[in-house]
């Protein structure tokens, strides 16, 4: 409690009277002297010192003097240090050198502090207001556009919000009143800079550069590392991140940090920016933004980049489940209840569109879970990128491959980074090493310093890797939870929020409009690119025999039944099954996974979802780009042999979302299930050397899971053109991933 507290009205200056009483008769007349005398440093810190007022002073030289009045350091020198009112502040005279004010003309000044209405004014904070439904953006004049804030709280795991909800006041609020996801799901790797440039570009680590914090580029001939200053060349980050998009189409924008924001790509740096600096506290960066927001029409950012370190930094250095991340978590909380306050106070909380994410989750890592690669090679003649994402720079591939392949016990799948599950599109790139290792989670490949504690990178699909989203503003709707998404999907989100054409990218336009409340952007199916052809046939003996012979055309392969007869329902459609068109080449071995899947998979598949669509077919990717090969493309990968060998196989299950109903009568929603299988001559991706199928088939299909859209982009297909339902609606579905990973401790 305060002095002003306890005793009411702080007077800074008192007036003392000195009274010389004379008792008896003969006595002059009394004299009286008043004078002026300092007390308190209420209202006067840095007065010059002068003669004229005797007592304390309140100058910066006081403490020096030892003349200091006994509030000094609370009155002059605390608010100096401090981001927020007390009602001993309200109505101090302003102090140079403080971070904002409590005086009464703060306002119309523009330095408040963010709480000075709640603690002055008497209004109530903004986590503690009740949700309000907005029809339209309740915006001051001048914002014609609602401004956009990207919020990222790195290494945010989506669990926590969970389990510590009743602790993050300020972030339960936005969850509870605005819109957000069981989780979003991050791009492989799951590494800090990697996602947040995915994020803002919309595309996969492959396709914009960034592929992990570290890595070498052989053209360049130069490494990237986040200590270095290798990281402002430009060279490095492809792509268009949102807020040149936004510069680009006439609008401004400005980054309070961001991974990339003070590069200059294509040339450009954002409108405004700030070179990253780890020391400056999360309340200057607040506090920019919000400096920012305050600007004129003329130079105010439309769209804004805020990024806090916490709770990643935490988790790294107590582990996920912890008291360190507790802290942290409040820390980040209280981080988001600066800026609600700050935005309110400026009459903005209803009128920004507000998105906080995470790049990536976090988990437990401990010392004595760790691979070395001394237990697998004699020799070390390679370069690794140790971790929970390993990467091998070797110099004999695949020998360094086939070496590390099926040890017992393992804690890693290696992987030729060709092969590793479509899903991750974490191939086409010169950065990306030749071998790539899968780690297990809370296992680490190589020593590791801080391996006690928490880590980060591993498989996207982990749930201890899944990031939070939430998002709120006039623009999405209110009490709203949506199914998880990939975060390639939020750089057109953004752009629809700022009303802007996006960048070609890897999202899937549209796909997200379930979250808005008036979508910008009005997707349509794909277009047919090509008519079936015809083929008519005058009649069915033919005359000529054209010389035709069938020679094996490789031993390597079996010519086997691409449609099972089995799952033919009439004899007109198992004559179907023979046609030489559904006749395909297969590995031996794969034909093992083929034929498990749908004697044993799919019927299983087909039980638990009263009935499936099955639609399967060859893929072509030789280039390992993520997208279907043309036939110039296939002819460079075929040799000595007109007949392509696919280089994986598809299959996409889609079910009634209601399992009350079958595919055939379902009038609601769909499911989908899909799989996009690598088709390898051999099965030593799941060790299965004198095992069974049922041991290790199922496994090795689900780790190859995949989105409809994945095969979509494989093949050139282009799936449910004939449902009634809203294209957006079909576009989640195709976007949807399933996952089959369930711990998150």
């Amino acid at each position: 409690m305060t002095w002003e507290n306890r005793f009411g009205k702080l007077f800074s200056t008192i007036l003392l009277c000195l009274h010389d009483p004379c008792l008896g008769w003969g006595c002059p007349r009394t004299q009286t002297q008043c004078l002026l005398l300092t007390v308190s440093c209420r209202h006067k810190c840095d007065e010059p010192r002068g003669e004229s007022v005797p007592g304390c002073r309140c100058d910066s030289s006081c403490k020096k003097r030892g003349d200091c009045c006994w509030d000094y350091e609370d009155t002059c020198v605390a608010p100096t240090r401090s981001w927020r009112c007390t009602n001993f502040r309200c109505g101090e005279t302003r102090i140079a050198g403080s971070h904002c004010s409590c005086s009464d003309d703060c306002l119309q000044k523009k330095d408040c502090c963010v709480n000075y209405n709640n603690v002055c004014k008497g209004e109530i904070p903004w986590a503690e207001e009740p949700c309000v439904s907005l029809e339209t953006p309740q915006c001051p004049a001048g914002f014609d556009l609602p401004p956009v804030i990207l919020f990222s709280m790195d290494g945010f795991r989506a669990e926590y919000l969970e389990t510590w909800s009743s602790l993050l006041p300020n972030i339960e609020k936005l969850k509870t009143c605005g819109t957000h996801s069981k989780y979003m799901r991050a791009a492989y790797p799951t590494k800090t800079f990697p996602n947040h440039y995915t994020i803002v570009t919309g595309l996969y680590p492959e396709s914009h550069g960034i592929i992990d914090n570290n890595m070498y580029d052989v053209n360049l001939d130069k490494s990237f590392s986040l200590s270095g200053v290798e990281k402002f060349d430009p060279s490095w980050w492809k792509g268009q991140p949102v807020w040149l998009t936004a510069m680009y189409q006439n609008l401004k924008a400005g980054t309070f940090f961001w991974p990339g924001s003070d590069v200059e790509i294509n040339g450009t740096y954002p409108t405004l920016y700030t070179v990253f600096n780890s020391s400056v506290t999360y309340e200057e960066r607040i506090s920019g933004i919000l400096k920012w927001l305050d600007y004129t029409k003329s130079e105010r950012p439309d769209f804004y980049t805020l990024y806090i370190e916490e709770p990643d930094s935490s988790g790294h250095s107590f582990g996920p489940v912890s008291g360190g991340v507790i802290k942290a978590l409040q820390v980040a909380d209280q981080a988001l209840g600066m800026l609600m306050d700050g935005l309110k106070q400026r009459n903005l909380h209803n009128c920004v569109n507000l998105i906080v994410l995470a790049d990536h989750g976090m988990e437990k890592t401990y010392c004595k879970q760790i691979e070395y690669m001394t237990d697998y090679f004699k020799q070390i003649d390679f370069y690794i990128y140790a971790g929970p994402a390993a990467r091998i720079r070797a110099k004999k591939v695949p020998q360094d491959y086939y070496t590390c392949k099926c040890g017992s016990p393992q804690h890693f799948k290696p992987y030729l980074t060709p092969d590793l599950p479509k899903r991750f599109h974490y191939a086409n790139n010169i950065r990306i090493d030749k071998v790539h290792l899968l780690v297990d989670r809370q296992w680490l490949v190589v020593s590791y310093r801080g391996c006690d504690g928490g880590n980060h990178g591993y498989n996207n699909e982990f749930k201890s890797m899944e990031a939070i989203f939430l998002a709120h503003g006039p623009s999405f709707k209110e009490k709203t939870e949506v199914d998880a998404f990939e975060n390639i999907e939020v750089y057109n989100l953004m752009c629809d929020l700022l009303h802007i054409t996006p960048a070609p990218n890897n999202g899937t336009h549209g796909s997200l409009n379930h979250l808005l409340k008036k979508p910008f952007y009005n997707p349509s199916h794909a277009k047919e690119a090509s008519a079936p052809s015809s083929c008519p046939v005058s009649h069915l003996i033919p005359e000529d025999e054209l010389g035709c012979t069938c020679p094996v055309y490789s031993i390597s392969f079996v010519s086997t039944l691409f449609f099972y007869i089995d799952f033919n329902s009439s004899a007109l459609e198992q004559y179907d099954a023979l046609l030489t068109s559904n006749i395909v080449p297969m590995y031996s071995a794969f034909r093992e996974i083929w034929e498990y899947f749908h004697n044993v998979l799919l019927q299983k598949y087909a039980r638990e979802r009263n009935g499936v669509n099955v639609v399967s077919g060859p893929v072509f990717d030789y280039n390992y780009d993520g997208r279907f090969d043309t036939l110039d493309e296939i002819k460079q990968y075929v040799n000595n042999t007109e007949i392509p060998v696919p280089t994986h196989y598809f299959v996409v299950l889609t079910s009634c979302k209601n399992k009350s109903y079958t595919p055939l009568n379902c009038l609601g929603s769909l499911d989908a299930l899909s799989f996009i299988l690598p088709h390898r001559p051999d099965n030593t991706e799941s060790c299965a050397e004198n095992k069974q199928p049922s041991e290790w088939v199922e496994e090795r299909v689900q780790a190859h899971s995949a989105r409809v859209r994945d095969v979509e982009l494989l093949t050139g297909l282009d799936f449910y053109q004939e449902r009634t339902e809203p294209v957006s609606e079909i576009l989640q579905l195709k976007t949807f991933l399933p996952i089959f990973e369930t711990e998150s401790n």
